[in-house]
């Protein structure tokens, strides 16, 4: 977990709390762009490690998105607030928006990065064989005890980097902010049990399909939820499509959504200044800040 307030903040005074949640094979460096440019707003900006990544702690059980969310509005308390704007990239957003179902007045509002309602995600991956293509072939190799966590971290975790390429945008893949990103991340997946507690949210999303976890899941997000979300994509998302992401205004009465042009999947590391700037507004109107 990092952490940043704003440099002029006076003793006792507690300015507005924003979360943000890295996803898939990410830590919390993958989120540092917003966290400062918050920071410099006058918010309490905090970036997290999920559990099972990074430096949180590794347990073997708790990676369904009750436990992971329930992780996320605890922390919320243990920081010394009420409530938060969570801003989710990838799976973390998946997170973000059961949070917000789980414990609706600690969340503010939601700002999802490359992260439809898992509803939208779950109808796109039914009935839309683009999206299809590109989300269900990954999630089901994924279901693989140990082979996949063995690819995940051959050759060094090569396979974060060909992730993180395959993922991104033209433009970004090819500088020096790529390869470091892409260095930080390879190391984070070779932690010690890492690869596997990674994997083990995503194959929750499968195994809970057909079970009454699932179930409760599916019914508990099924209702419109009353706080602002953003949604952003990168134009070029292939993993996500930004049409996925617009399917998911249903399910929000106030639904706003943002294309970062030339970002893939990952706007906040792709062009950290836009998205910061978007994070950022939305923060400011929906905290009357």
């Amino acid at each position: 977990m990092a952490e940043a307030l704003p440099a002029d903040t006076a003793p006792g005074e507690t300015p507005p709390l924003v979360l943000l949640i890295h996803g898939l094979g990410g830590i919390w460096w993958t989120m540092r762009a917003p966290m400062v440019a918050l920071a410099e707003a006058g918010f309490h900006a905090v970036a997290v490690d999920l559990r099972g990544h990074g430096d949180s702690d590794k347990p073997p059980r708790g990676y369904d998105a009750w436990t992971l969310s329930t992780d996320i509005t605890n922390l919320i308390r243990a920081l010394g607030h009420s409530s938060a704007v969570i801003v989710g990239q990838g799976e973390g957003g998946f997170v973000a928006w059961t949070a917000a179902y789980r414990r609706p007045r600690a969340v503010r509002g939601l700002v999802v990065v490359g992260s439809p309602h898992p509803l939208a995600t779950r109808r796109a991956a039914l009935r839309d064989r683009d999206q299809r293509r590109a989300l269900v072939p990954g999630l089901l190799a994924d279901q693989v005890p140990r082979l996949a966590e063995r690819r995940l971290t051959a050759d060094g975790a090569a396979a974060v980097e060909t992730m993180l390429r395959a993922r991104s945008g033209s433009a970004w893949s090819g500088t020096s902010d790529f390869a470091e990103t892409a260095g930080l991340l390879r190391r984070a997946m070779l932690i010690p049990k890492v690869a596997h507690l990674s994997l083990e949210s995503r194959r929750w999303m499968i195994r809970s399909q057909m079970r009454p976890d699932g179930r409760d899941f599916r019914r508990t997000v099924s209702r419109v939820l009353d706080q602002p979300v953003l949604a952003i994509s990168g134009a070029e998302d292939r993993f996500i499509r930004p049409e996925t992401v617009r399917a998911s205004r249903e399910w929000a009465r106030d639904f706003r959504t943002e294309l970062v042009p030339g970002a893939g999947h990952y706007p906040a590391m792709e062009d950290p200044a836009a998205t910061s700037r978007l994070i950022v507004d939305f923060a400011r109107d929906v905290s009357g800040f």
